[in-house]
Order: C-alpha cells, then structure tokens, then sequence
C-alpha cells in the first residue's frame, strides 16, 4: 500500500459525494465505526404473513447504519428444544429468506445448532420455530451466529488496500481494547461504512456504540 495517500486523495472527493451522510474516510482519521448487533430476525413476506397475517407489513422503527435496512417495532419469540428468547427484533425490509441471527450463548439456551456464518450464507444452518401475534413459522433452515464484519463501499475497499470477501485483522481502540482476526470485508455498493460485531464480543472488549476499530493488517 505505498500509493495509499495518493489513492486517497484521488477518492476522497467521490467518496465524500458517494456517502453524503454516512462516515467517510480522512487522510487523518483512517478509523472505521463500529456498530454491535443483539440478536435479531429477517424475515421473508411469506413467513411475515403467516406470523403476523397475510399481506401485513412490518413497522419501521428507526433506520440502522445501513442504507435501506430499519429497525421495527415488531418483536417475535424464538422456540428450541430446549427454551425460548422473547420480544427478538425484527430488521427490515423482508428478504428472499428468513434468517435469524442469535447469540453464541443463545444456541445453548435454545439447543439449537447456529454455525457462524456471513449474512445469506445459510446452506446447513439451523432450524427454530418463530412465534408471533396470528401464528407461527418453522423456520428448517436460517439460524446463524453473525461472522464479524466490514460494511464498506468498494471504492472505500481501495483506499485501505483490502478487498471484498478477504478476512483482515483489526486493533480495537479504547482502555480494554484489543486485536480481532477473521473479520470479514463486505465491499459491495450501497454499504455504509461500519465494523459490525455482536454483544458478546462487544462486551468481552469493552466496546461501546460509536468506538472504533483500525485495520491492522491481512491474515495470512
């Protein structure tokens, strides 16, 4: 990466544009926000409209960090084997499939299988029932635990010299910070750039909401 600065400052300009509204990188402050996520569920119309009834649409609550995607008002109860989690947030818009992504600790909780996975990669993940106001949902396929991550642009990939898909190490700042490996690069566009770990993580760290993270180097 010795043309970084001369990369930079070819983007900034596009970049400032690009992600007007969103953080962006500076010459001074190469750091990236991170965002941590709880345990929450997507959901697709098909399963929204045997939880909640047919054609029903999800509230939005508030918008999250990335481009399109919000908060709901609506909440769901998760069922195992071996117990439940209730009032689990629902993200939107719905997607092609449902998937719902829990805790490490959740998966004991509810004696389920959830493989750590990227976001959509759920060939072989497991199954819970989801229950709602009008119904429930068997869900055969879609419980994950969330791989952490890097939202970025791919334009924004350049700038820190990495690519989409690749696995880098990053430096967590702050009094109880830390190294992370195997976060992985999602650098796809209409992406707003955040580090998303889960609580778990957070919390073994010390990271609060709005810390942020430093990329360090390419696992090898």
């Amino acid at each position: 990466m010795d043309n970084y600065e001369e990369l930079l400052a070819k983007l900034l300009e596009k970049l400032a544009a690009t992600n007007q509204g969103q953080t962006t990188i500076s010459s001074s402050n190469p750091k990236i926000p991170v965002g941590i996520s709880n345990r929450h569920i997507h959901l697709s119309q098909k399963d929204i409209d045997k939880l909640f009834g047919y054609g029903y649409q999800l509230t939005k609550l508030k918008d999250l960090s990335q481009p399109g995607q919000y908060a709901c008002k609506e909440t769901l109860m998760i069922c195992g084997p071996k117990g439940v989690i209730e009032k689990v947030r629902i993200l939107g818009p719905a997607r092609k499939q449902t998937q719902v992504e829990i805790l490490q600790s959740d998966s004991f909780k509810l004696g389920v299988k959830a493989p750590l996975r990227l976001s959509g990669d759920l060939v072989g993940s497991g199954s819970v029932t989801l229950i709602g106001p009008k119904g429930s949902a068997e869900i055969s396929e879609g419980v994950v635990v969330a791989k952490r991550h890097i939202h970025m642009l791919p334009e924004e990939a350049v700038l820190f010299g990495v690519r989409d898909g690749e696995a880098v190490t990053v430096e967590i700042l702050g009094e109880r910070g830390g190294s992370l490996s195997n976060v992985v690069i999602r650098a796809v566009e209409n992406s707003g750039l955040e580090c998303h770990i889960d609580t778990e993580e957070a919390n073994a760290l010390g990271i609060t909401p709005n810390m942020e993270i430093v990329i360090k180097k390419n696992n090898i």
